[in-house]
């Protein structure tokens, strides 16, 4: 990895009004930003969350699902910097986007200064929050969702991550299943015992297929291992 590729910064444009997307992709070109566009908006959700963007530039009219249901469904899976930009003036569409999880609103027609000055504002602030961390030879990225060493990038579901996160922080000791599953209600997860299972078995499949097959071992009556 590059320094220039842990420098830059990848944003995501869900605009689907070809001009506006190829003036918001210049713009961002232009400022230092690597600028990728989503084409597929009949599956926005799992295109945005495969891009692992370090921000996203989300308009309120797509088509299908419109931007602030698809916000709501991001939100489920990853905290992801978003801000909303739309041609609507209305008060409720903000704070209907704030509520849903917008970091941020800007309106059409946009002022390019503002808004670039708001991106940086958001990019900084998350890198003042997540400092990343090592395991073994990756690096990882909580809010971002990712692991990532020189050979690519393995990206988590918000579940996953938190339970990553909680056993690297505790590595080498024990940690139960009533702690993860704390762990996950503080963060606003509510998972059952079922779904913890599966989500654990999901994550150790996830490193596997990585090259990290014996990251996390199972202690039987006990809990879980982050080797």
């Amino acid at each position: 990895m590059t320094e220039l590729e842990i420098i830059m910064k990848k944003i995501l444009i869900v605009e689907d009004d070809l001009s506006i997307r190829t003036e918001l992709k210049e713009l961002l070109d232009n400022s230092g930003y690597e600028a990728e566009t989503l084409k597929d908006f009949e599956n926005a959700k799992e295109v945005i969350l495969k891009s692992i963007a370090d921000l996203i530039l989300l308009d309120i009219n797509i088509p299908g699902m419109n931007g602030e249901m698809l916000l709501r469904e991001i939100r489920k899976e990853s905290d992801t910097p978003v801000i909303m930009v739309t041609s609507r003036t209305s008060e409720v569409d903000e704070v209907l986007s704030m509520s849903y999880g917008a970091d941020d609103y800007i309106t059409k027609p946009y002022n390019p200064t503002i808004l670039l000055l708001r991106i940086s504002a958001i990019l900084k602030r998350l890198d003042h929050t997540d400092n990343k961390q090592k395991y073994r030879d990756l690096y990882v990225y909580p809010t971002k969702g990712v692991l990532s060493n020189d050979s690519g990038e393995l990206s988590l579901t918000k579940n996953e991550m938190i339970i990553f996160k909680h056993l690297l922080d505790r590595q080498g000791n024990i940690v139960s299943r009533d702690e993860l599953m704390t762990e996950l209600w503080d963060n606003n997860e509510f998972l059952g015992d079922n779904a913890l299972t599966v989500n654990i078995s999901r994550l150790r499949a996830k490193l596997a297929d990585f090259g990290y097959e014996d990251a996390i071992e199972t202690k039987k009556k006990q809990g879980y291992i982050l080797q």
